[in-house]
């Protein structure tokens, strides 16, 4: 069995170097940088689109297969071994690292967008566009992704608690390619995951900086410039060192609670002031329609309809590429917080948990967006940064629940950031689940100088181009984790 070391190892220094290579390409030629990722991304999602969809679907199924077949009472871990996190914490901590930023991001948002600018099939602002609306954001945000993370999290668990190998993606493919994955390829896997990962976080440093600020504008008339962005980022920085330095089981882990916390308080003032009936028969209608279209949805491409097809590619497909981009970080981060839980126990509560608070924040903030935009408050005009903030308008205490809501982006913020240095400090270190606090703040410093970076000249379409482009050789990468994964659990099976 290879040892697993906390020390820093080749994969540490070559994708810094790719990192700070980019970052300088994007700050000198930003367009440069966009035109390329943005080639090379409309490439991928217009020749292989049908390959995003068969194998998203591909990835629910097997979780689904899973959690009923006789595998599900496996353990991941030792069979004494328990779990580390209560269930409110592991739940507050998978949810935090999953989604975060982007549910307060597109909460009003994205079903605003879809209802009145970009619906997929009805003409904008119609009945059928309004339902549709919903359905689709429950879509992109439900059971597809959280099954996304959860692969690559199910498999690093197993074969790290399990198996006893180190916490890498590589490491999880030995039983397909033997010792030779300990070799160049294996090291190129990291690097791909480690690209991701910091990539990942650096877009959402950027977009979290920017609807914090795009709060202060909205609020206090604070100018909307990269200075301002440039000062939160670098606060945050601060506050998310503080929290690294502290460790998962007390940074991260109470975070996360606060989080919940906030979010909930947000959650339940938007349902009482909001149009709570409406909010209420939205959720269950539109949960029976997602239920119902999920199989024909998830197949969806659209070849006889060219304006269909290319709401597909520019929605469907691209948020199953950013969420498998994401997966590395989110997936490493949910495998390290989940030892001693079995099989079945970890994939329900992956996939049914998130989605369904996603489905619930979704409906509570979407449909009291949608209300007040056709009571007169056009929403659909304002950046995505200040729709969330828009939308309090038009309630009492407006202004402390835009406060709450700038504070829980600061927080996701700094969780989102904290873990991804735990994350990348494991993927530098050979795996090692208590990397070093120097490794976690140089990723940190690296996380937050990216993201300033590419505000400053604007490349940050650029990066998230890449991200999307990273994407693609990663999806193959997960493929052959679910083979070596089944054929080691076949084995684990004949043992028991």
């Amino acid at each position: 069995m290879k040892r697993v070391t906390s020390e820093v190892t080749a994969v540490f220094w070559v994708t810094l170097t790719i990192t700070v290579a980019m970052s300088i390409w994007g700050s000198v030629a930003p367009k440069a940088l966009e035109n390329f990722s943005n080639m090379i991304m409309v490439y991928i999602s217009v020749h292989f689109g049908w390959y995003y969809l068969l194998m998203v679907s591909l990835f629910v199924v097997f979780c689904l297969y899973l959690i009923f077949s006789r595998y599900g009472k496996i353990k991941l871990g030792k069979p004494g071994d328990k779990p580390e996190f209560s269930y409110p914490s592991w739940f507050a901590m998978l949810f935090s690292a999953g989604m975060g930023i982007g549910l307060v991001f597109y909460g009003v948002a994205s079903p605003v967008s879809h209802y009145i600018k970009t619906p997929p099939t009805a003409d904008p602002g119609t009945r059928a566009a309004l339902e549709d609306s919903l359905r689709i954001t429950f879509f992109h945000y439900g059971v597809h992704a959280w099954a996304i993370y959860a692969i690559i999290a199910l498999v690093l668990a197993y074969f790290t608690f399990r198996c006893g190998k180190p916490a890498l993606v590589s490491a999880t493919l030995e039983p397909l390619f033997g010792d030779k994955i300990h070799g160049t390829w294996g090291k190129a896997i990291d690097i791909i995951a480690v690209f991701a990962t910091i990539v990942g976080v650096a877009t959402t440093l950027g977009f979290g900086a920017t609807q914090i600020n795009g709060g202060f504008t909205f609020l206090f008339g604070v100018a909307d410039e990269f200075w301002v962005q440039l000062v939160i980022i670098l606060v945050v920085t601060v506050l998310f060192m503080i929290s690294a330095y502290s460790g998962l089981g007390k940074g991260i882990k109470y975070l996360s609670n606060a989080n919940m916390t906030i979010a909930g308080l947000l959650f339940i003032a938007t349902l009482i002031l909001g149009p709570t009936m409406y909010i209420v028969n939205s959720f269950t209608d539109t949960l029976g329609a997602y239920v119902q279209s999920l199989p024909s949805e998830s197949l969806r491409i659209s070849p006889n309809n060219e304006g269909e097809r290319q709401w597909v590619m520019d929605w469907t497909v691209f948020f199953w590429a950013w969420w498998i981009a994401w997966a590395p970080f989110v997936g490493i981060f949910i495998a390290r917080i989940s030892k001693g839980r079995t099989i079945r126990e970890f994939l329900s509560g992956v996939l049914i948990v998130p989605s369904v608070v996603s489905f619930l924040w979704f409906s509570a903030f979407g449909m009291s967006g949608i209300h007040a935009q056709n009571n007169g408050l056009d929403l659909a005009s304002l950046p995505d940064e200040q729709v969330l903030f828009g939308m309090f308008e038009q309630f009492p205490f407006s202004t402390i629940l835009s406060i709450l809501g700038i504070l829980l982006i600061g927080t996701f913020f700094i969780t989102s950031a904290d873990s991804a240095t735990f994350v990348l400090g494991m993927q530098t270190t050979n795996g090692s689940l208590s990397p070093s606090t120097i490794v976690k703040f140089v990723w940190g410093i690296a996380q937050s100088a990216i993201a300033a970076v590419l505000l400053y000249t604007g490349g940050l379409q650029a990066l998230q181009n890449a991200l999307i482009s990273a994407a693609f050789p990663f999806s193959l990468i997960m493929l052959l984790m679910i083979v070596s994964f089944y054929k080691a659990l076949k084995k684990d099976n004949r043992l028991k």
